[in-house]
């Protein structure tokens, strides 16, 4: 099957994920494509195939004979989508011979313009994959299964010599969760690359320290016309509490490895409120000193209104793969070598956020992040290329190459 229209056909599936669920999956309806993927796998002829109750799929493409000594690796990429926008009736509108200018999208009339994405001139020339304008596209992260399921196919059909690979495909990576009931005694490899990343020569191996916090606040409701010196109005703590954050660092102030608070949600009233945040930085001793802000932020509200009327919960979600992959870098020199045999520059930026890859590297199996060829994702302006996702498939088979070379 060509990779256009193994994409196609995937991102046909609704796989959103939804945040604030106690289950693996979030969705029931990511069984649907977990159980096409592992299908597909069985058809192509992979061994060790499974779909498990919590929408892990899994399989191996055993080691072709004399090469059973070499070390297993592993391909990994997401089935969910992320639920900030609608991916529900993917309506894709494909471009042939894409010229390189501005795209109207023809369901809504918007325009994804090159001022705002630069690199849509380089793709001009390319078979440019959008979506029509009232969902997401889904390439976020089915262009990395699309890449994934092609390469091995065309590893089998071109009878290409390789170790053990195993493949997997995981639900809720969109909501945090897609590496906490991933199976590394059933999934052999000892290295593996998350194919989630963007362009296609991309090799990511920092990712963000990263913490979820919470602010409840609790007040004291009474009449305001007899208020002085009762009442304790909890939305105004919220929004004191926001302005003790530095205004410069957010996500809108930021880039590279700067790290920041991000302000996700805010309710309440007089009564109670509640500030979610998200924290985030590349440097583990920034990082800590963050949450210390947040933890000193805490106690002055509570002296100054009294205690026990702010608490806050703060839990850590990931850290900074980097730690790990300095220990085991012959891993994204592999990637590297590959990408530029296939004929691009390697990327390596730092991962503005987290990957499944950066906990599973901290579970024991060191994993970087490959890109996938496609662009602004989680919004109605996503964008992949055709050649993009083929690349991309080069680089896999690249790496496999390069693994069969070492000894």
């Amino acid at each position: 099957m060509k990779i256009q229209e193994r994409f196609l056909k995937y991102v046909s599936y609704w796989t959103a994920s939804e945040d604030g669920k106690d289950t693996i999956p979030s969705t029931e309806r990511q069984f649907a494509l977990a159980d096409e993927l592992a299908k597909e796998l069985k058809e192509l002829g992979l061994v060790k195939v499974k779909r498990d109750e919590h929408c892990y799929v899994y399989g191996l493409l055993p080691a072709t004979e004399g090469f059973e000594q070499k070390k297993p690796m592993g391909f990994i990429a997401h089935m969910d989508t992320a639920a900030a926008f609608s991916g529900k009736d993917v309506k894709p509108q494909v471009i042939s011979d894409y010229n390189g200018e501005d795209v109207v999208l023809p369901a809504t009339g918007d325009v994804i313009k090159v001022s705002d994405f630069p690199h849509l001139s380089s793709l001009k020339g390319r078979t440019l994959i959008t979506t029509d304008g009232t969902t997401l596209l889904g390439a976020d992260d089915k262009a990395g299964i699309a890449a994934i399921v092609t390469a091995a196919e065309e590893i089998i059909t071109e009878k290409m010599p390789h170790g053990d690979i195993w493949i997997g495909f995981t639900p809720d990576e969109e909501v945090g969760a897609g590496a906490d009931l991933f199976d590394l005694d059933y999934f052999q490899a000892e290295y593996a690359y998350t194919v989630d990343g963007d362009y296609e020569g991309e090799v990511a191996y920092e990712n963000f320290n990263a913490s979820s916090a919470r602010f409840i606040i609790k007040g004291v409701n009474v009449h305001p016309g007899s208020a002085k010196n009762i009442m304790v109005n909890a939305a105004s703590i919220a929004c004191e509490i926001q302005s003790l954050l530095p205004v410069q660092e957010t996500p809108e102030h930021t880039e590279g490895r700067e790290g920041f608070y991000h302000l996700e949600g805010m309710s309440g009233d007089v009564n109670e409120a509640r500030l979610d945040y998200i924290v985030r930085d590349h440097d583990s001793e920034i990082f800590e000193k963050r949450q210390q802000t947040l933890r000193e932020i805490e106690e002055k509200m509570n002296e100054k209104y009294g205690a026990g009327t702010v608490t806050l919960e703060l839990k850590e979600s990931y850290r900074n793969m980097l730690e790990v992959m300095e220990k085991h870098f012959f891993v994204v020199e592999k990637a590297k070598e590959a990408i530029k045999a296939a004929g691009m520059e390697p990327a390596s930026l730092p991962i503005r956020g987290g990957t499944d890859g950066g906990r599973l590297s901290f579970m024991g199996l060191p994993c970087p992040n490959l890109g996938t060829g496609g662009y602004a994702f989680h919004g109605p302006k996503e964008h992949v290329t055709v050649e993009g996702m083929k690349a991309v498939v080069k680089v896999i088979k690249g790496i496999v190459e390069r693994a069969v070379d070492q000894a």
